[in-house]
């Protein structure tokens, strides 16, 4: 039996196979995720296995129209991944638990019996895990750069592709004893009484993933400016915004609806701002000097 576990967002997820032809090694920001054997919160089998079209997979409930479908079968959830250089069959399934705390994957044998065997996780199957494990009470994914000051204040820097989350990662990382949790992709969860931020190993351009936390201090919603501004926002603006940028399951009414919640009990915690910002070093100055407010 081959074992490892990732932490993604302090949720464990046990990932093992019998498979002696199967790795389960990944490469890249995954591998900072990686943590020693422990008591997973998720179990997971990956195994080699024979894929058909032939079968009915069930009640298709979401099409991606890209490289994945999802389907309700029988109390469960299957997950068909697909690649238009290997064909029609899919390469990979992901079968899972009604609370997605189980699960089983399979590679299809034939498209990898004589070359490069993939990680059985891989993207985007270990961020739609996630994402499901979320919104069953957990949290929720904003698209986001995660930054730890100096002092371990969290700050969120909120906005679709463009807004600036990599050039704002950029900057900070030049800031000594800083981190970036990512410039990309952030879950937000509430621990012991506090909102905390994690980092997640889906970047963006910046490459910049570290899985540590801290608590949420602030939120800025990114906008390009011709100079450094903040603009305070109404709790319903900001709940709006911060749902138009996370990731729940859009054909779960369960799910959505805890996102929508779970964003309200945020904003009433944490200031929440409109950031106009000039991409370069002077609004690192200028958030700073926002930590006495």
């Amino acid at each position: 039996m081959h074992e490892l576990s990732i932490s993604l967002a302090d949720i464990t997820i046990g990932l093992a196979t019998e498979d002696a032809g199967l790795t389960l090694q990944a490469v890249g920001s995954v591998e900072k995720f990686f943590v020693r054997r422990t008591n997973p919160e998720v179990r997971i089998r990956a195994l080699l296995g024979d894929l058909s079209t032939d079968e009915k997979p069930g009640e298709m409930i979401f099409d991606s129209g890209g490289i994945w479908q999802l389907y309700a079968d029988n109390g469960s959830y299957r997950f068909l991944l697909f690649s238009s250089l290997l064909g029609s069959i899919p390469y990979k399934e992901g079968r899972f638990s009604a609370d997605f705390t189980s699960g089983e994957i399979t590679l299809h044998r034939p498209y990898f019996a004589s070359g490069h065997m993939p990680y059985a996780l891989e993207y985007p199957l270990d961020e739609l895990l996630l994402m499901h494990l979320l919104a069953d009470g957990r949290g929720a994914e904003v698209h986001a750069c995660g930054v730890v000051d100096s002092l371990g204040n969290g700050h969120l820097f909120v906005g679709q592709s463009g807004a600036g989350k990599t050039t704002m990662a950029r900057l900070w990382h030049e800031e000594k004893h800083v981190k970036i949790l990512s410039d990309d992709r952030i879950v937000l969860r509430h621990v012991g009484g506090r909102f905390l931020m994690y980092g997640t190993p889906w970047h963006g351009e910046g490459r910049l993933a570290d899985p540590s936390k801290a608590t949420l201090s602030r939120v800025y919603f990114l906008r390009h400016g011709d100079r450094n501004t903040l603009l305070p926002l109404s709790p319903a603006a900001a709940v709006g915004r911060l749902f138009a940028c996370s990731f729940p399951p859009f054909y779960s009414a369960s799910g959505l609806d805890f996102t929508l919640r779970f964003f309200e009990e945020v904003v009433k915690a944490v200031k929440c701002d409109e950031l106009g910002f000039v991409p370069d070093e002077q609004v690192v100055g200028f958030i700073k000097g926002l930590s006495n407010e």
